[in-house]
Parts: structure tokens; C-alpha cells; sequence
């Protein structure tokens, strides 16, 4: 659930006035026949890749687009597009690397000749255009894509593990708290994996991890509510106002299942803050999330000055445009946020709102086969994080609610990504469509890889399905190809080479759904933290279990039990004897994982 603009800021740093505003730029939508438009005109295309919430973009299109050099040499020589990237993913994952606004410069055959991150100014603009017109040749930010040959295992190797690691050690920033610089936001990733070894008794994960939700505060929104994407000083003092759905979902699901582990009523607060803002903010009449919030309130208004004000002073000068699309991605991530909280905190309102987004989804976004598209109209797609998002999503919702029907529409999920995304060469394709109007096959996001190795990995520890499972190596073994090419930090790998090589931490209550007490013990196992769970509520009435690959006694009162491979806990009958059954299971955990770390290698 990661956004793709969080690596613009050096280019974003100097900004001029232009010399004078030359004539509107006519901008087209990306469409499949652009670049046959193109060759008849004899022309290159101009691609401004931006976001409705981007100051930069806002910036970009009053000063440079509405240079008179800028705009001149445009109308003259180019076919101009400009596309929003929430609304085209098959875009947004082929260029996400080069931020936004992104600028891409295509021959009339689609091939690229320049691509340019965030923010440029007026006088570099104009001379780069110029030199492509001069020699449409590819210019050196135009480089091969990567090429990947799957591993015969899906397993990382141990040198991969020891570069990976050292190179997510390298990430962490003692001074500052948090991974990465020069921005500073909370990446996902990187928090679970610390979560994931704070829960092995690991304490200088669990100080990093707290370190940061800590320093991440900051990014909150204090009379609104939401978080702001992030802050381009490294004491995280000075934050871009952008509020986006993921970054919305993903510290809503962190903090809540940081309370729900540490019970720092900070994290409580937070994460009470957040789903404020998207319940009162982002969601439509219909119950469905909305995409996003402006960083700014118009070109004269910018987010510094907006959101100093107080709630009433901010409503008398208006209100930051809100991006009103539905998309099934989105939906899908602020359920998740959603879903979180309500185990955190046992809150009944959170889970129904977080059901009837579901549910509108199933309605609005459905596709046959049981994907879904993104919006309304679907060009380039369907796309593969819409289905992913939904299936991630109908996942938590089974485990918050043990309705079984939530259980069906995620294997519903996963069978369409089988299906409509598989590559057979390896991994898994962003889009449906091999090639995206005209351009040359995209290569395959290594995030889209980890995510849905461990989303159809966790769906096959529910289902118990082999070919869910094998569908989750065939995912990973892409990554375990790819790995040692890439040069940025990758903790979601590590994350999938723990969650494939483990059973999760595996709650179940048995007892009659209508039964209080079966409802307490549901909702103490809820409640209880880990990054990689599975939670069953077995009600015999129902039937067989969809996994039904433990035994449980009959008993004549509710019970649940704390499982970690082969091995359960006796019967718990109260919240408190089931939280004490998971400490003892995590401490046996750790203790094989120190003798296995100890014995003597052959």
C-alpha cells in the first residue's frame, strides 16, 4: 500500500517565476491511439504525470507550463498530456519512481527520450524540450529495465538476507528516528518488520519501532485529524499537507496495533485522530473512501499557512479540494485501516463502516470472476492492486468477524489475480494488458510481488488450498530474483521470507457466534497485536472450518486457543488466560529461534 511520491524534494527545492505566462497549454487525456496521433502530426508527446493532492504539481502548472518559452515550444512541437496518476495505475506503477509531477518525453513511436522527477523549472524545461526536438534520441535518464530470472527457491538466500538486512541498517536513522532520508514519513514496511522482531523479544527493533510512531506524531493533523505525507526536514518539524489515502490507512492500521501492544495512549490518540479524518473527511454519502485532501487551498493559499489555522478560520477561507473518486484500490486500504482500529479498540461503529465500504465495492466495482475494476471506466486495466487491495481487505474483515462469506470473496480475490495477472516468465503483471497503448511492456513492480506473496500466502494459511500457497512461491520466487539488483531498501521482502518460511501466530474461538462469551473471546483475540495473524471463529453450526487443520475438543462452554505450528494451548475460557497462552506460545517461539540460531550449522 506504499504511495510513489515520497522521492521528489531535490528537485522541488529552487523555484522562479517565469518570464511571462504565454498561451494555455491544451492538454489531451493518455489514450490508446495518442501516439498514432503523434506519428500523423509528426510530433513528440509531452507526459505531465501529476496528483490532484501535489504542491509540487500546482506549482509546476502555474510556473512552468505557464511560461511563455515553456508553452510556445509545447504548441509548436508536442502532442501534450496530462494524466492524474491516482486515476491511471498502469502509469503511476511505471513511472512512481520519478515522483510527481513526473515529466516523460516520447518519440512519436512511444519510445521514451527523458524523464524528469518533480519539480523543473521554466529555463531547464525549455532547453530540454528544445534538445529533443534537435535529437529524439534517449537520453541518459533513459536506461533498460531490469531484467529478473525467477530463483529456483523461494527462500532468500543467505547472502540476500545479509545484504537486505545490512542494507535496512543502513536505512535507520539513530539521530532522527525512522528509515530513510531526506523525507521522513513512517514506511510501512520497515515499521512492520521492526513490529515483527519486537515481538520476538527483539528490544532494539521494539526501540526503533516506538522511536518512530513517536517522531510520525508530528505528521498528524492536530485540529483535523489525518496525516500529512511527509516532512522534507529530517526532525520531521516540517511537513508537505498532503493527506493520502494510504498513508491514512497505513499509520491508522500501526498505531492501532501499536496500542494494542505497547497501550501508550499516544498511539491510542493517533490513532483515533486518523480514523476522525476519514469518517468525517474522505467518506461519500454512499459510504465508500474518497482518494485524497490538497496540500493547498489555491496557487495564493499554500498548505504552510492553510493549516496553521484553527478549524473555523480554515472554513471561512474554504475547504482544500477533497478527490472525490471511488476507487477499489483505495477502498480496499481504508478498510484495512479501518478493520484495524475497530480490533484495537473493539469499536463496533469502526467494523460497520469498514463493512458497508466492502460491501459498496462489491456493488459498484465487481468484476466477473471476483476482481474488481478501479473506477467508474477502467483504461489499462483491470489493474492488479484493486483486486489485491479488496482481497487483502475481505481477509482482515473474516478474521474481525468470522463471517465466512468475507472468507469466500478474498479466495474470489485470489483466484482472479491467478487468472487475469500470472506471468508464466514470472511474477505477476501489473495490468491486465500485456502492453499499455503503445508503449513497450512495462516491467513488473517488485512491491506488487511482495504484497501478493504474502497476501495469497496468508490466504492459503485460512483456506489450507495448495494452489493458493504455490501461487505465493511462484510471487516469491520473482523477488528472490530480483533482489539483488536492487539498490534501495526492501523490507517487505524480508517481511514475505519470514511470513513463508512460518505458520502466523493462529488464534481460534470455539463457541456459538450468538454466545456472549464466544463474542469476548472473539474480541480479545482481535485485540491481540502480531504482523503476521490468522484468527478463526469456529462455530460448530457452521460447519467444518475452511482449513480445518486442527483438532479442537467439545466443550460445554466458549474457549479459544493460541496455536504456533503444531503445537496449541489448552483451552481458555477469559481474555486474560488467552492473552497469558499467547505469551507462553511466543516465548517457546523464542526460545526454538535462539537454539535454532545457536546449533551448529553442517
Amino acid at each position: 500500500m506504499k504511495t510513489l511520491a515520497i522521492a521528489t524534494l531535490a528537485a522541488c527545492l529552487a523555484v522562479k517565476l517565469p518570464a511571462s505566462a504565454g498561451e494555455p497549454i491544451r492538454w489531451i487525456p493518455w489514450s490508446a491511439d495518442l501516439f498514432s496521433r503523434a506519428k500523423a502530426e509528426n510530433k513528440l508527446v509531452i507526459l505531465d504525470l501529476e496528483a490532484g493532492w501535489c504542491h509540487w504539481c500546482h506549482v509546476m502548472e502555474q510556473r512552468t507550463y505557464g511560461d511563455a518559452d515553456v508553452s510556445g515550444i509545447i504548441a509548436k512541437d508536442f502532442v501534450a498530456v496530462r494524466a492524474d496518476q491516482d486515476a491511471n495505475p498502469d502509469l503511476s506503477s511505471r513511472y512512481g519512481d520519478w515522483g510527481w509531477p513526473a515529466t516523460i518525453v516520447f518519440a512519436p513511436d512511444g519510445t521514451e527520450i527523458a524523464k524528469l522527477r518533480g519539480f523543473v523549472e521554466p529555463e531547464r524545461m525549455a532547453a530540454l524540450l528544445k534538445a529533443a526536438v534537435e535529437d529524439p534520441t534517449p537520453g541518459p535518464s533513459v536506461s533498460e529495465a531490469l531484467k529478473v530470472v525467477p530463483a529456483e527457491s523461494h527462500t532468500l538466500g543467505k547472502e540476500q538476507l545479509t545484504a537486505l538486512n545490512e542494507s535496512y541498517e543502513e536505512a535507520w536513522d539513530e539521530e532522527n528516528a525512522g528509515w530513510g532520508q531526506p523525507l521522513k514519513y513512517i514506511d510501512a514496511d520497515s515499521l512492520d518488520l521492526a513490529m515483527a522482531r519486537a515481538e520476538t523479544g527483539d528490544k532494539t527493533a521494539e526501540a526503533r519501532a516506538r522511536r518512530t510512531l513517536d517522531k510520525g506524531l508530528a505528521l498528524i493533523d492536530p485540529v483535523w485529524g489525518g496525516v500529512y505525507q511527509y516532512s522534507d526536514k529530517l526532525d520531521w518539524s516540517s511537513p508537505h499537507f498532503e493527506k493520502i489515502m494510504s498513508f491514512q490507512a497505513q499509520d491508522l492500521r500501526q498505531y492501532s496495533q501499536a496500542y494494542a501492544r505497547w497501550h501508550d495512549p499516544k498511539y491510542r490518540d493517533a490513532a483515533a485522530k486518523i480514523a476522525g479524518y476519514l469518517t468525517d473527511f474522505l467518506k461519500s454519502p454512499e459510504g465508500a473512501f474518497y482518494v485524497s485532501q490538497d496540500a493547498d487551498l489555491s496557487h495564493e493559499v499554500d498548505g504552510h499557512v492553510y493549516y496553521a489555522l484553527g478549524d473555523a478560520e480554515r472554513r471561512a477561507k474554504g475547504m482544500p479540494r477533497i478527490d472525490t473518486h471511488l476507487y477499489a484500490r483505495e477502498n480496499g486500504w481504508a478498510i484495512a485501516g479501518l478493520v484495524a482500529y475497530a480490533n484495537a479498540f473493539d469499536d463496533a461503529a469502526a467494523l460497520k463502516t469498514a463493512e458497508t465500504a466492502a460491501r459498496w465495492v462489491q456493488a459498484k466495482r465487481v468484476l466477473p470472476g471476483g476482481g474488481f475494476r478501479h473506477g467508474t471506466e477502467d483504461r489499462g486495466g483491470p489493474f492488479l492492486g484493486d483486486t489485491l487491495a479488496m482481497g487483502q481487505a475481505f481477509l482482515d474483515l473474516y478474521a474481525a468477524t468470522g463471517d465466512r462469506a468475507w472468507l469466500a470473496s478474498a479466495q474470489g480475490a485470489g483466484g482472479f489475480i491467478a487468472k487475469t495477472f500470472k506471468d508464466e516468465a514470472g511474477g505477476f503483471t501489473g495490468a491486465a494488458k500485456a502492453e499499455a497503448d503503445g508503449l513497450a511492456r512495462p516491467p513488473k513492480s517488485l512491491d506488487d510481488q511482495i504484497a501478493v506473496a504474502r497476501f495469497l500466502n496468508l490466504l492459503a494459511q485460512y483456506t489450507g488450498a495448495e494452489g493458493e500457497r504455490a501461487l505465493a512461491l511462484h510471487a516469491m520466487r520473482y523477488v528472490a530474483g530480483a533482489v539483488t539488483e536492487i539498490e534501495r531498501p526492501l523490507a517487505g521482502a524480508l517481511l514475505a521470507d519470514r511470513e513463508l518460511n512460518a505458520a502466523p501466530t493462529h488464534l481460534t474461538v470455539v463457541g456459538p457466534k450468538g454466545d456472549p462469551a464466544a463474542r469476548q473471546l472473539q474480541a480479545a483475540a482481535r485485540a491481540l497485536p502480531a504482523v503476521y495473524k490468522r484468527l478463526d471463529w469456529w462455530d460448530r453450526s457452521e460447519g467444518r472450518l475452511t482449513n480445518p487443520d486442527v483438532d479442537y475438543p467439545e466443550l460445554d462452554q466458549p474457549a479459544a486457543f493460541a496455536c504456533s505450528g503444531h503445537l496449541c494451548s489448552l483451552p481458555t475460557f477469559t481474555a486474560a488466560e488467552l492473552q497469558t497462552a499467547v505469551a507462553q506460545m511466543e516465548e517457546q517461539d523464542r526460545a526454538r529461534a535462539a537454539k535454532r540460531a545457536t546449533a551448529p550449522t553442517r
